[in-house]
This record gives structure tokens, sequence and C-alpha cells, in this order.
């Protein structure tokens, strides 16, 4: 079996966009934890628009962030960082054996919520067609995908808690056994 090793990180976290930022917010102490007293979809929107503001001029273009909900952002922007610092180069590698493994636990809340209030006030006639591409976890891993050109084994990982350990073993399980 093939040796496996990191080489490269990613992380898009409340206390840092970036690897850096979040490794000396944790030296620090910083923490990013505040009481939820009441949810007002009109705050918590404003909220997301925000963020993915910060993550689009970072990390991706406004046409290709426009067709991602956030948690497909979040992973297209730690993706992005991780290839950059492993040094891999898509244009000297055979795209289907380049994969991606990526932990989701549930995909976009935000577009089931628009979607009923949208279903209840409006009727299903006016229901975004795209509401379940946007919607299912295993856009994450897709939009890496296709962001980046990986081309081989492209799974999606949905176990809980221990998601991000799942889908760290099965990218390291794919390689060691030269699936990619």
């Amino acid at each position: 079996m093939r040796r496996v090793v990191i080489t490269g990180m990613g992380a898009i976290t409340p206390v840092g966009l970036s690897v850096e930022e979040f490794w000396n917010s944790v030296k620090e102490g910083k923490t990013n934890f505040a009481e939820v007293t009441r949810l007002i979809p009109q705050i918590t929107e404003r909220i997301w628009q925000q963020k993915s503001t910060i993550l689009i001029q970072r990390y991706m273009d406004f046409k290709s962030a426009k067709r991602m909900e956030l948690f497909s952002q979040y992973a297209v922007a730690a993706a992005k960082e991780a290839i950059e610092q492993s040094g891999l180069d898509m244009t000297k590698e055979d795209p289907f054996r380049v994969g991606c493994s990526v932990g989701s636990g549930i995909g976009s809340m935000q577009v089931v919520e628009k979607s009923c209030e949208i279903l209840n006030t409006k009727g299903p006639g006016r229901l975004n067609p795209l509401m379940i591409p946007l919607l299912i976890s295993n856009m994450a891993s897709g939009n890496v995908s296709i962001q980046f050109g990986l081309r081989g084994k492209n799974i999606n990982v949905v176990t809980a808690c221990a998601t991000g350990t799942h889908s760290i073993g099965e990218a390291y399980r794919t390689i060691q056994c030269s699936d990619a």
C-alpha cells in the first residue's frame, strides 16, 4: 500500500478564514461564541451575506459563487487554500486521478427555509428549479471538483459529528489503495 501524507490544509472558521488566521486565533485563545436569544431570518441572512462576500473576494469569482450556497462556498474556499499550500498544479496532473472527499453533514438549511416560505406564500410554481441541487450535501464536494477540475473519485461523507474524520479516512484509503 502507498504512503499517504497531508501536503496542504484549508480552514474557514468563525475565528479565521485561513489556516494561519485560525491557528493564530487558537493560540490567542479567541472564540466566537455568542448566545442566540432569538433567530430572526433577516438578521441571519445579512450575516450570511457578509461572510459570503468576504469568501468571494478572497477565494472565488462572483459568477461561480452565485451558483453556490454558503456551505459550498466554505468548501471551495478551504479547498483552494489546501490546494495552494500543497503545491498541486492541476495542469501537470491527470484530472481523472485527482479526487475530492468532503464531509458535509446537511447541506443548505437556508434553501430549505426559503423554499418552505415560498411554498407557503406563493405556491409550488414559484420554487427555484435548482432548489434540490443547491441544498443537497454532496454539492460541496461537487463544487470543489468543478472549481478545480478534479475528475477522479468524488464523495461526500455524512456521519454526524464524525463526518470530518470519516472524510479524511476515506481520502486516505482512496490514495493508499491507488484509487486516486
